[in-house]
Protein backbone atom coordinates (compact mmCIF):
# COMPACT_ATOMS: atom_id res chain seq x y z
CA UNK A 1 0.00 0.00 0.00
CA UNK A 2 1.07 3.31 -1.35
CA UNK A 3 0.54 6.46 1.04
CA UNK A 4 -1.26 8.17 -2.81
CA UNK A 5 -3.14 4.91 -2.99
CA UNK A 6 -4.27 5.10 0.75
CA UNK A 7 -5.28 8.77 0.32
CA UNK A 8 -7.68 8.21 -2.36
CA UNK A 9 -9.11 5.70 -0.81
CA UNK A 10 -9.27 7.15 2.68
CA UNK A 11 -10.32 10.49 1.33
CA UNK A 12 -14.18 10.67 0.90
CA UNK A 13 -15.22 8.27 3.54
CA UNK A 14 -12.71 10.93 5.86
CA UNK A 15 -14.73 13.85 5.21
CA UNK A 16 -18.23 11.82 5.57
CA UNK A 17 -17.18 11.05 9.22
CA UNK A 18 -15.59 14.38 9.82
CA UNK A 19 -19.41 16.27 9.13
CA UNK A 20 -20.55 13.36 11.06
CA UNK A 21 -18.56 14.28 13.65
CA UNK A 22 -20.29 17.98 13.74
CA UNK A 23 -23.48 16.51 13.50
CA UNK A 24 -23.36 14.82 16.51
CA UNK A 25 -21.26 17.53 18.27
CA UNK A 26 -23.84 20.04 17.08
CA UNK A 27 -26.85 17.84 18.57
CA UNK A 28 -25.03 17.79 21.39
CA UNK A 29 -24.47 21.55 21.73
CA UNK A 30 -27.65 23.04 20.84
CA UNK A 31 -30.05 20.42 22.46
CA UNK A 32 -28.01 20.82 25.86
CA UNK A 33 -28.29 16.70 25.57
CA UNK A 34 -28.16 15.07 28.99
CA UNK A 35 -28.41 10.25 30.07
CA UNK A 36 -28.17 8.03 27.40
CA UNK A 37 -28.58 10.87 24.32
CA UNK A 38 -25.48 12.71 25.65
CA UNK A 39 -23.51 9.38 25.65
CA UNK A 40 -24.08 8.47 22.20
CA UNK A 41 -23.29 11.75 21.07
CA UNK A 42 -19.69 11.43 22.54
CA UNK A 43 -19.75 8.05 21.19
CA UNK A 44 -20.36 8.93 18.12
CA UNK A 45 -17.58 11.71 18.60
CA UNK A 46 -14.61 9.50 20.64
CA UNK A 47 -15.18 6.89 17.67
CA UNK A 48 -14.55 9.87 14.34
CA UNK A 49 -11.73 11.27 16.41
CA UNK A 50 -10.63 7.63 16.61
CA UNK A 51 -10.57 7.47 12.60
CA UNK A 52 -8.81 10.64 12.42
CA UNK A 53 -5.87 9.71 14.60
CA UNK A 54 -5.95 5.83 12.96
CA UNK A 55 -5.72 7.89 9.40
CA UNK A 56 -2.93 10.05 10.51
CA UNK A 57 -1.13 6.97 12.07
CA UNK A 58 -1.01 5.51 9.02
CA UNK A 59 -0.38 8.26 6.64
CA UNK A 60 2.77 8.72 8.80
CA UNK A 61 4.06 5.35 8.52
CA UNK A 62 3.66 4.92 4.68
CA UNK A 63 5.42 8.52 4.08
CA UNK A 64 8.86 8.35 2.86
CA UNK A 65 11.17 10.03 3.95
CA UNK A 66 8.63 10.98 7.28
CA UNK A 67 10.26 14.38 8.93
CA UNK A 68 9.25 16.37 5.32
CA UNK A 69 5.70 14.99 5.14
CA UNK A 70 4.96 15.52 8.75
CA UNK A 71 6.45 19.47 8.37
CA UNK A 72 4.65 19.72 5.11
CA UNK A 73 1.29 18.36 6.44
CA UNK A 74 0.44 20.29 10.28
CA UNK A 75 -2.63 20.96 8.82
CA UNK A 76 -3.41 16.94 9.16
CA UNK A 77 -1.92 17.37 12.43
CA UNK A 78 -4.18 20.14 13.33
CA UNK A 79 -6.97 17.66 11.86
CA UNK A 80 -6.66 15.42 14.69
CA UNK A 81 -6.68 17.98 17.48
CA UNK A 82 -9.55 19.42 16.13
CA UNK A 83 -11.74 16.91 13.56
CA UNK A 84 -13.91 19.48 12.86
CA UNK A 85 -11.79 21.12 10.66
CA UNK A 86 -11.86 18.02 8.39
CA UNK A 87 -14.34 19.04 5.98
CA UNK A 88 -12.17 21.82 4.84
CA UNK A 89 -10.33 19.19 3.05
CA UNK A 90 -14.00 19.26 0.83
CA UNK A 91 -13.25 22.43 -0.20
CA UNK A 92 -10.77 20.81 -2.57
CA UNK A 93 -12.83 19.13 -4.84
CA UNK A 94 -15.11 21.87 -5.18
CA UNK A 95 -11.98 23.89 -6.18
CA UNK A 96 -11.33 21.89 -9.03
CA UNK A 97 -14.29 23.33 -11.11
CA UNK A 98 -13.55 23.49 -14.89
CA UNK A 99 -15.42 26.91 -14.37
CA UNK A 100 -12.64 28.24 -12.11
CA UNK A 101 -9.72 27.18 -14.28
CA UNK A 102 -9.97 29.71 -17.16
CA UNK A 103 -6.48 31.29 -16.59
CA UNK A 104 -3.29 30.35 -13.54
CA UNK A 105 -5.20 33.83 -12.09
CA UNK A 106 -8.70 32.97 -11.94
CA UNK A 107 -8.06 29.83 -10.61
CA UNK A 108 -6.16 31.14 -7.88
CA UNK A 109 -8.34 33.40 -7.01
CA UNK A 110 -11.05 30.91 -7.02
CA UNK A 111 -9.68 28.76 -4.94
CA UNK A 112 -8.66 31.25 -2.48
CA UNK A 113 -12.38 32.29 -2.32
CA UNK A 114 -13.87 29.18 -2.06
CA UNK A 115 -11.14 28.27 0.83
CA UNK A 116 -12.20 31.82 2.29
CA UNK A 117 -15.25 31.27 2.38
CA UNK A 118 -15.36 27.91 3.96
CA UNK A 119 -12.78 28.58 6.56
CA UNK A 120 -15.13 31.34 7.41
CA UNK A 121 -18.19 29.11 7.98
CA UNK A 122 -16.60 25.94 9.45
CA UNK A 123 -15.04 28.22 11.68
CA UNK A 124 -18.00 30.72 13.30
CA UNK A 125 -20.04 27.67 12.85
CA UNK A 126 -17.74 25.22 15.18
CA UNK A 127 -16.11 29.02 17.49
CA UNK A 128 -19.87 29.11 17.98
CA UNK A 129 -20.47 25.52 19.46
CA UNK A 130 -17.61 25.53 21.17
CA UNK A 131 -18.29 28.71 22.94
CA UNK A 132 -21.62 27.94 23.83
CA UNK A 133 -20.78 24.69 25.63
CA UNK A 134 -18.29 26.24 27.53
CA UNK A 135 -20.32 29.13 28.41
CA UNK A 136 -23.51 28.51 29.29
CA UNK A 137 -24.53 27.68 32.67
CA UNK A 138 -21.18 29.37 33.54
CA UNK A 139 -21.23 32.34 36.75
CA UNK A 140 -21.54 35.74 35.06
CA UNK A 141 -21.64 34.31 31.25
CA UNK A 142 -24.13 36.22 28.93
CA UNK A 143 -23.88 33.95 26.05
CA UNK A 144 -26.59 31.15 26.59
CA UNK A 145 -28.50 30.37 23.11
CA UNK A 146 -27.42 29.21 19.94
CA UNK A 147 -28.24 32.82 18.33
CA UNK A 148 -25.94 34.70 20.50
CA UNK A 149 -23.08 32.04 19.95
CA UNK A 150 -23.49 32.96 16.35
CA UNK A 151 -23.71 36.54 16.37
CA UNK A 152 -20.95 36.14 18.83
CA UNK A 153 -18.60 33.90 16.45
CA UNK A 154 -19.56 35.94 13.73
CA UNK A 155 -18.13 39.39 15.35
CA UNK A 156 -14.94 38.10 16.45
CA UNK A 157 -13.87 36.08 13.40
CA UNK A 158 -14.11 39.90 11.73
CA UNK A 159 -12.31 41.65 14.20
CA UNK A 160 -15.00 43.90 15.05
CA UNK A 161 -15.24 43.13 18.46
CA UNK A 162 -18.90 44.91 19.82
CA UNK A 163 -18.54 43.82 23.37
CA UNK A 164 -22.08 43.33 23.74
CA UNK A 165 -21.21 39.47 24.18
CA UNK A 166 -18.13 38.35 25.32
CA UNK A 167 -16.51 34.49 27.19
CA UNK A 168 -16.01 34.74 30.74
CA UNK A 169 -14.87 31.30 30.97
CA UNK A 170 -10.72 30.15 30.22
CA UNK A 171 -11.82 27.65 27.12
CA UNK A 172 -14.54 30.36 25.79
CA UNK A 173 -11.81 32.88 25.78
CA UNK A 174 -9.30 30.38 24.31
CA UNK A 175 -11.70 30.08 21.54
CA UNK A 176 -12.33 33.83 21.06
CA UNK A 177 -8.52 33.89 20.37
CA UNK A 178 -8.58 31.59 18.13
CA UNK A 179 -10.71 33.11 15.88
CA UNK A 180 -9.52 36.43 16.16
CA UNK A 181 -6.40 34.69 14.64
CA UNK A 182 -8.29 33.04 11.78
CA UNK A 183 -10.21 36.79 11.09
CA UNK A 184 -6.74 38.38 10.86
CA UNK A 185 -5.52 35.58 8.48
CA UNK A 186 -8.38 35.34 6.48
CA UNK A 187 -8.99 39.41 6.37
CA UNK A 188 -5.51 39.20 4.55
CA UNK A 189 -6.62 36.66 2.02
CA UNK A 190 -9.80 38.51 0.98
CA UNK A 191 -7.40 41.52 0.46
CA UNK A 192 -5.00 39.99 -1.47
CA UNK A 193 -7.76 38.04 -3.57
CA UNK A 194 -9.17 41.52 -4.20
CA UNK A 195 -6.24 43.09 -5.05
CA UNK A 196 -5.18 40.66 -7.68
CA UNK A 197 -8.74 40.86 -9.52
CA UNK A 198 -8.35 44.88 -9.25
CA UNK A 199 -4.82 44.95 -10.78
CA UNK A 200 -5.78 42.14 -13.31
CA UNK A 201 -8.84 43.67 -14.60
CA UNK A 202 -6.90 46.95 -14.89
CA UNK A 203 -4.41 45.27 -16.92
CA UNK A 204 -6.73 44.24 -19.70
CA UNK A 205 -8.67 46.90 -20.10
CA UNK A 206 -5.75 49.15 -20.11
CA UNK A 207 -3.83 47.03 -22.78
CA UNK A 208 -5.71 46.45 -26.06
CA UNK A 209 -5.33 50.64 -26.17
CA UNK A 210 -1.46 50.51 -24.79
CA UNK A 211 -0.88 48.13 -27.96
CA UNK A 212 -2.74 50.33 -30.42
CA UNK A 213 -0.54 53.39 -29.27
CA UNK A 214 2.59 51.39 -28.98
CA UNK A 215 1.76 50.65 -33.43
CA UNK A 216 1.36 54.35 -33.83
CA UNK A 217 4.34 55.43 -32.10
CA UNK A 218 6.41 52.78 -33.93
CA UNK A 219 5.04 54.03 -37.32
CA UNK A 220 5.52 57.56 -36.89
CA UNK A 221 9.53 56.42 -36.12
CA UNK A 222 9.78 54.16 -38.93
CA UNK A 223 8.04 57.23 -40.92
CA UNK A 224 10.68 59.64 -39.12
CA UNK A 225 13.78 57.21 -40.03
CA UNK A 226 12.53 56.85 -44.19
CA UNK A 227 12.21 60.89 -44.13
CA UNK A 228 16.56 60.92 -42.80
CA UNK A 229 17.79 58.41 -45.49
CA UNK A 230 19.14 59.99 -48.86
CA UNK A 231 17.54 59.78 -51.66
CA UNK A 232 18.61 56.67 -53.76
CA UNK A 233 18.90 58.48 -57.62
CA UNK A 234 17.08 56.79 -60.28
CA UNK A 235 18.83 54.28 -62.44
CA UNK A 236 17.89 54.08 -66.57
CA UNK A 237 17.83 50.51 -67.55
CA UNK A 238 20.44 48.79 -69.87
CA UNK A 239 19.85 49.56 -73.36
CA UNK A 240 19.46 46.78 -75.81
CA UNK A 241 22.03 45.21 -77.46
CA UNK A 242 22.75 46.94 -80.94
CA UNK A 243 21.46 44.02 -83.82
CA UNK A 244 24.66 42.41 -85.14
CA UNK A 245 25.03 42.79 -89.09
Amino acid sequence: MTLERWERLSYWPLVIISLVYIVAYSWQVIADLQGVQYLVARVVMTVAWLVFVADYIVRLRLASPRWPWFRSHLFELAVVTLPALRPLTLLRAVTLVNTLRRTAGAALRGRLLIYGLGSVIVLIWMGALAVLDSERGAPGANIETIGDAIWWAFVTLTTVGYGDYYPVTVWGRTVAVLLMCGGVALVGVVTATLASWVLERTGRDAGEPATRMQVRELSKQVAALSAQLPEQPKTKPPAPPAPSP
